[in-house]
């Protein structure tokens, strides 16, 4: 069975509830797991052997100052060994973002992510959805935030982890993971 790797970091419950739906939507299509990148930028032990099994690598992290998480960068920074190996070459990739503002420069985060997967020598996909923008459109709806690089969810600094992301930012999460396992089962095949 394909198998995807997601991993994350989450400064405070928000990336976890849209990591959770890109993995419900994986899991439909193959195994997916879910790697938690620690307060300290850290996983857990053994994980990087595991996520270079994967045939899927997904990237999260919250969008902070126009990119991701510190955390994250130290995750991205100790891949330099797998690299070195070239571990995840066309391994299929993708990745999710989100924060506080509509905006946010949340694709910067998205780019960072796509560089990433490239200097592993990863086959990038995108959400693959039309954007939700009429004006009868809104939160609620599959991609409102109109990310097509990767999934990008919007929650509100005052919204608590059961507050957001969205139902529609968290749909769309779920349609991404399911596009990459979908597309990671061709490319296994």
């Amino acid at each position: 069975m394909t198998k995807v790797a997601i991993v994350y970091y989450s400064g405070y419950g928000h990336t976890t509830k849209q990591a959770e739906a890109v993995r419900d939507g994986a899991a439909k299509k193959a195994t997916a797991t879910l790697y938690a990148i620690d307060k300290d930028g850290n996983l857990p032990d053994s994980a990087m052997e595991e996520i270079a099994k994967a045939d899927a690598i997904i990237y999260g992290s919250p969008t902070y100052m126009g990119g991701p998480a510190w955390q994250f960068k130290k995750f991205a920074d100790a891949s330099s060994k797998p690299w070195f190996a070239q571990a995840w070459k066309n391994k299929v990739a993708g990745g999710f973002t989100n924060s506080a503002s509509v905006n946010g420069d949340k694709f910067a985060t998205i780019e960072y992510f796509w560089t990433l997967s490239q200097q592993h020598g990863q086959i990038w996909v995108g959400t693959g959805l039309l954007p939700a923008n009429a004006k009868a459109n809104g939160p609620n709806d599959v991609n409102w935030s109109a990310g097509f690089g990767g999934a990008l969810a919007i929650s509100p600094s005052d919204a608590a982890p059961d507050e957001a992301p969205r139902k529609g930012d968290l749909e769309t999460a779920r349609l991404l993971g399911a596009r990459i396992a979908e597309t990671a089962a061709k490319f296994a095949a």
